[in-house]
């Protein structure tokens, strides 16, 4: 449902605000915990690394500057690879800033970083009020996964923040975001619901609404299977549930023209490298997330990622296509994409997984882009993520 200003700022005044107290959610449970950044805080202390190249390109990026200025409007109208752009670019940036300087302010205990997170929450709570054209739905679930970390990290370790401006960021992100991405969508490239489901349920864990996690762990769980493909699924890839692909031939084209199917071949792996890693690390934002809130889907899905991990990551590292694959002409190129993952299936379950390491570490440090930044500064040989 779509609502204006003034519906937005009623609602914001009947809208509980959450502060300690969990209700069945541990926090600061959005991907990153306390754990794990207080372990980011004894490397860097000791200067070790890859943390303290991960941090030092973190604090030299224009997100981490305390002049930083956002730029929200009313409407954001993003079309097809956002053209138009109206407002697109400027509102990942400056929730990526929010995030980034959430972080600096639990690292460093510098109060101005967390200051200036508030400062672009608030900006966007007392202006945002829609998403417009084709690529709203994605456009919106990108922007949710900063403000929801960013969120999580200020409310429970900072005593800045106010109820009056929590409960505005709170109604942005239950009126404004949820409608444009809470269903998913079966019918596009599966990086779109991984990357709607992981906006979901950062936003569900931060409203401490549990039915809209649990929701986006069962979409989770249905697109999964349909998104990397297992010899144990069959002749043909799973269909995304709730979808109309039914026939070879519609299975076929929604997999980009791909016929021979493999272990960790993704539906997007035809389309590009690119498309395919989002999907990839979409999902283990998803699962990141629900390990620290004490479930463990990560196992669920192994077998699947990892297969992914090692069959993309081979071709990254400069082995030629088959003709079999993509007509034996490929679009390399999952970019930083594997930290979350590999950190997991390595460092907490001694896992073996050769080329997802040479690959990752190739592309150290972890940047930005879009709704993923500075992942190996908070996930490099992490082995914590549950809050206990």
């Amino acid at each position: 449902m779509k609502i204006g200003l003034v519906l937005v700022m009623i609602a914001s005044l009947f809208t509980p605000v959450a502060h300690a107290e969990p209700r069945g959610f541990a926090h600061p449970g959005v991907f990153v915990s306390k754990p794990q950044l207080n372990l980011v805080k004894r490397k860097l202390a000791l200067h070790a690394e890859p943390w303290a190249s991960a941090f030092a390109a973190m604090k030299a990026s224009s997100f981490a500057s305390l002049a930083y200025v956002a730029k929200p409007r009313p409407v954001v109208e993003c079309g097809p690879y956002s053209t138009p752009n109206l407002g697109c670019t400027e509102e990942r940036d400056d929730a990526m800033a929010a995030y980034t300087h959430a972080l600096l302010w639990y690292l460093t205990g510098d109060r101005a970083h967390a200051g200036k997170a508030i400062e672009i929450m608030d900006a966007y709570a007392t202006t945002l009020v829609d998403h417009t054209n084709s690529n709203a739905p994605l456009q919106s679930s990108w922007a949710a996964n900063s403000w929801a970390r960013t969120g999580e990290l200020i409310r429970y370790t900072h005593d800045g923040w106010d109820a009056e401006r929590q409960a505005r960021f709170t109604t942005m992100l239950r009126f404004v975001y949820l409608p444009e991405f809470i269903n998913g969508d079966a019918q596009r490239n599966g990086n779109w619901e991984l990357i709607m489901m992981a906006a979901t349920s950062g936003v569900a864990v931060f409203l401490d609404d549990r039915p809209l996690f649990d929701r986006a762990v069962a979409i989770w769980r249905g697109r999964m299977p349909a998104y990397v493909y297992l010899t144990s699924d069959g002749p043909l890839p799973k269909p995304p549930p709730g979808s109309t692909y039914a026939t070879r031939e519609q299975i076929i084209k929604h997999w980009h023209g791909q016929t021979t199917f493999v272990d960790g071949l993704t539906q997007e792996t035809c389309r590009d490298f690119g498309h395919a890693g989002w999907g990839l690390v979409a999902a283990t934002h998803i699962a990141e997330t629900a390990r620290i809130q004490g479930m463990d889907l990560y196992r669920e899905m192994r077998t699947r990622i990892t297969k992914a991990y090692e069959f993309h990551a081979q071709f990254d590292l400069g082995a030629p296509a088959p003709e079999w694959l993509c007509g034996g002409t490929i679009k390399p190129g999952l970019n930083a994409t594997l930290e979350v993952g590999y950190n997991h299936y390595v460092n907490r379950r001694w896992m073996h997984l050769p080329n997802t390491r040479e690959l990752m570490e190739s592309q150290r440090p972890a940047g930005f882009d879009f709704w993923r930044g500075w992942e190996t500064l908070t996930h490099a040989e992490n082995p914590y993520g549950s809050p206990v």
